[in-house]
């Protein structure tokens, strides 16, 4: 194994981690944005005003995305599958 292998390991891997992290994460500080906008302009300033309705939506695109999440997922562990059988 070369260093050149293990570097292209890591770059799919936080490939991996950007395509499965981003849309949950975007989404997420798009809703706490506009309830931050909400917040400021009616002077409500409760905790559990941003935590529920960013927990719903984060549950809800996991419910959405979770083939998606899956089959990436799944490619990746192929490619690291198919990369150990080449080891030996």
């Amino acid at each position: 194994m070369n260093s050149s292998l293990v570097m292209d390991i890591m770059q799919q891997a936080l490939l991996v981690i950007l395509k499965i992290s981003l849309p949950l994460l975007g989404i997420s500080m798009i809703v706490g944005l506009i309830i931050a906008i909400f917040q400021a302009a009616t002077q409500i300033h409760e905790q559990t005003l941003t935590f529920v309705p960013k927990l719903v939506t984060v549950a809800f695109l996991l419910i959405i995305m979770g083939s998606f999440i899956i089959s990436i997922m799944t490619e990746f562990i192929t490619y690291i599958f198919s990369l150990m059988t080449k080891l030996t």
